[in-house]
């Protein structure tokens, strides 16, 4: 496996590129199995998870083809329309397909998500909001089985908590729904507005995405499209902090502030200088120790879950005690035995970590447990003095674009091992 050996203390200066959302990619790929036409989506990153993706379209049948970036997706014949699991073992999005493939071929077979341990994402409002549009629907041997031979129905649709994915899904089904669909509760995150507008340009009546409540009138057939996927506000959030943790000055490019705006009023609290220069870039400057800044992660527009790992990082170093609270996912806290190996003071109570600032971190050899994890880790070895190894980089590459490429050309100390 990859390690990345980083040596912590030298402040980064210079600018940052923000890749294609991951988040956004997966969904808007998902989506182009609703048509027989082809569908051209830009800026897709070039991680894991999205090559995982692609694989299993093909799998179902589509053909693609990718030209640094920009991929194509041609899903005129689905001869195959399943998710087996040696395909989507290692990504948590596989439940993604489940709404576009009954929708577009009256049945489908998926396997039980994979991916991060970091806590259950379960697949039943899934299964629930689709049973409401007329599926019917098993679950046996590790797999999800729909039927829609008829066809779905619209139906009024309320989410009994938030998901992001189940609101995707079910957004991707309703469209090609007979009559009109009401999503409740929806998930209001940009990535379900930017699939929003994808399927919008395919021919789709959505009004209301963005928002709590989404209605869909569903149409006979959708067409082909092209699209530009939104900017990576968890890559954006990420440089963000690692400027500040640093002691450094960088400008991220490519962004969207808005995304991030949570983030950078917590920062600011802490003592960042952060300065919106355009509607796409972002300046932080930070010198010293940051100030300790409680958080407590909510779904959009709060403080995004994939995002706390990070914070925490910075705030190992705070002057005070910071509360960091995981409302989310009941296991992310994964990433504190990490951190405490590197000289971190953190408690977890609960669904709470109670983070006792300390005057520095020193490098250690650690393992990174999951995606979000490992960028907490690489933060913390850029504070580091010394040394650090980081083992099971893969996790990081599911969801980072070149991640020590884009760090080491600002002057991080970065390097990747080979296995």
């Amino acid at each position: 496996m990859d390690q990345f050996k980083i040596t912590g203390g030298t402040p980064l200066h210079g600018e940052l590129p923000v890749s294609g959302s991951k988040n956004s990619a997966l969904p808007a790929l998902a989506a182009c199995l609703l048509t027989e036409e082809p569908v051209t989506l830009r800026r897709i990153p070039q991680v894991k998870d999205i090559a995982t993706m692609e694989q299993l379209l093909s799998h179902t049948g589509a053909q693609l083809t990718d030209d640094d970036g920009t991929v194509t997706v041609n899903a005129r014949s689905l001869d195959n329309p399943e998710a087996p699991y040696d395909v989507v073992k290692t990504m948590r999005a596989s439940s993604l397909v489940l709404g576009p493939l009954v929708a577009r071929t009256g049945r489908a077979r998926v396997s039980m998500p994979g991916g991060c341990a970091i806590g259950a994402r379960p697949i039943n409002l899934h299964v629930s909001a689709l049973e409401q549009l007329g599926a019917t629907i098993e679950q046996s041997h590790g797999y999800v089985e729909a039927q829609a031979p008829a066809g779905l129905q619209g139906a009024t649709i309320h989410f009994d908590r938030i998901t992001v994915t189940g609101t995707e899904d079910v957004l991707m089904a309703a469209v090609l729904a007979r009559g009109e669909t009401t999503i409740r509760n929806a998930a209001r995150e940009p990535e379900v507005k930017d699939l929003a507008e994808l399927l919008i340009a395919m021919g789709a009546k959505i009004e209301g995405a963005g928002t709590s409540i989404i209605h869909v009138q569903g149409v006979e057939r959708l067409h082909g499209a092209e699209h530009t996927i939104i900017p990576d506000r968890i890559e954006a959030g990420t440089f963000l902090l690692a400027g500040a943790v640093s002691q450094g000055d960088i400008l991220i490019t490519h962004c969207n502030p808005e995304h991030v705006a949570a983030l950078i009023v917590k920062m600011q609290k802490a003592g960042a200088d952060i300065e919106e220069v355009s509607n796409c870039a972002i300046r932080v400057r930070f010198s010293g120790r940051p100030r300790a800044v409680d958080v407590t992660t909510e779904e959009y527009p709060g403080f995004a879950t994939d995002l706390q790992a990070q914070y925490m990082a910075w705030m190992t170093v705070a002057q005070g005690i910071s509360f960091i609270t995981e409302t989310i996912f009941e296991n992310r806290f994964m990433h504190t035995q990490e951190l405490a190996r590197m000289g971190a003071n953190i408690r977890i109570e609960g669904r709470q970590a109670i983070v006792a600032g300390e005057d520095h971190l020193t490098g250690a050899q650690v393992i990174a447990s999951d995606l979000r994890a490992s960028a907490s880790l690489v933060l913390a070895a850029l504070i580091a003095q010394g040394e650090t190894t980081i083992d099971r980089v893969y996790h990081m590459d599911r969801g980072y674009e070149r991640i020590e490429q884009k760090l080491a050309a600002v002057g991080a100390k970065i390097e990747r091992i080979a296995a």
